[in-house]
Parts: C-alpha cells; sequence; structure tokens
C-alpha cells in the first residue's frame, strides 16, 4: 500500500462556500456579507493592524537611536587567536578562515589586542587596533591593512 492509494478521512474534504446562488442556499443576496460597509465591497476590508483611525500603535511607541545605511561590520579576530598560529607565517583572511578564527574568508577583519602574542607573524587585515598593531610589532611582527575595495576602476580599464 502506498500513499497514493489511501483514502482521505471523514470531513477531510469540504466542498468551498457557493455564494450568491439564490435565498435558498442561505448565501444569496448579500452572499454573507451583511448590509452595507467597508467590508460588505468588493476590495473592501481594512488591514489587521488598522485601529479604526487611532493613532497606530507603530506610530504611538518612542523611536530611539540611530541605524546609518553605509555602517562597515567587521569580523573580530583577537591576538589571542592568533597566538595560536605559527610562528614567522604570513596571515591573511583565508588562513583566518582556515583556521576556524573568522567564517567568512571574503568579508572584513578586524584585528583586536585583546591577548597576548609572543611569536612573530606577518598579519594582513582590513583594520588593526592601535593595542593590536603595537603587541604585533612589539613580537617582531608586522601588521599590513588591506584595502577593502579594489582600486581598479571600470572607466580606467575601458581608455
Amino acid at each position: 500500500m502506498s500513499t497514493l492509494n489511501l483514502p482521505s478521512p471523514s470531513g477531510g474534504k469540504k466542498n468551498r462556500k457557493r455564494v450568491g446562488r439564490g435565498r435558498g442556499t442561505g448565501l444569496g443576496k448579500t452572499s454573507g456579507r451583511g448590509m452595507n460597509g467597508q467590508n460588505s465591497r468588493s476590495g473592501g476590508g481594512v488591514p489587521a493592524w488598522f485601529e479604526g483611525g487611532q493613532m497606530p500603535l507603530i506610530r504611538r511607541i518612542p523611536k530611539r537611536g540611530f541605524t546609518p545605511i553605509s555602517r562597515t561590520v567587521y569580523q573580530v579576530v583577537n591576538l589571542a587567536g592568533l597566538s595560536k598560529l605559527d610562528a614567522g607565517s604570513n596571515v591573511t583572511p583565508v588562513e583566518f578562515t582556515a583556521h576556524g578564527l573568522v567564517k567568512d574568508g571574503d568579508g572584513l577583519v578586524k584585528v583586536l589586542g585583546q591577548g597576548e602574542i609572543s611569536q612573530s607573524l606577518n598579519v594582513c587585515a582590513h583594520a588593526f587596533s592601535a593595542s593590536a598593531k603595537e603587541k604585533i610589532e612589539k613580537a617582531g611582527g608586522t601588521a599590513t591593512v588591506i584595502d577593502a575595495k579594489p582600486t581598479a576602476s571600470k572607466k580606467s580599464d575601458e581608455n
């Protein structure tokens, strides 16, 4: 037996309501919509959040703060995470992803100075905090800033 052969349960199938088919059906004349008003008309009705002309809730509650449209979101890596890497290695956002320090290798990465680092590393990231840069250079490594946006433009390629 398969699911195609199973009968539907009793009461499981219901015919649709056929309105406007005479008074004897109980849904003739006004088709169950009552007499007059907005809800009796075609296309009528108000949205669920409409409050009858009263000032809506979304406009009554206070708004606070501001979210800038062009906000730059960085993935954060602390120096404590970098201390697990091999000394003298070049570390880029792709290596951050390979070692599980960030999720997206194509995203922007910022290195923060929480924790200590003892080995020298050549770290490439999109941004560094002042304390992170200082600690990396103090350990004998380098902190290189990568440009977030590509510098080549389409206009210079066409000429």
